[in-house]
């Protein structure tokens, strides 16, 4: 009961502050989910804050190489060869 009570405080807190947005609701929602993630990684004690740190920093430039290389091979293109 308190797990679900948490989120509605939340949810009450962002009505009470006029957002309006639906970008700005989902970014918030986003927000609050990886707050309570890490809450319960740091609770757990599976690694320590820098730790998970630099695994989400490597995460992102790893992520950001994959759509690099997907992009790069989207736009090659087949070659037509002459016949003779």
């Amino acid at each position: 009961m308190s797990k679900s009570r948490f989120v509605i405080d939340k949810f009450a807190k962002l009505f009470e502050q006029g957002l309006l947005n639906y970008k700005d609701l989902s970014n918030e929602i986003l927000n609050i989910l990886k707050s309570k993630r890490d809450e319960i990684v740091f609770k757990m004690k599976l690694t320590s804050k820098e730790e998970t740190d630099i695994l989400n920093k490597r995460l992102e430039n790893l992520e950001k190489k994959v759509d690099i290389l997907e992009k790069s091979h989207r736009k090659k293109k087949t070659k037509r060869v002459k016949r003779s």
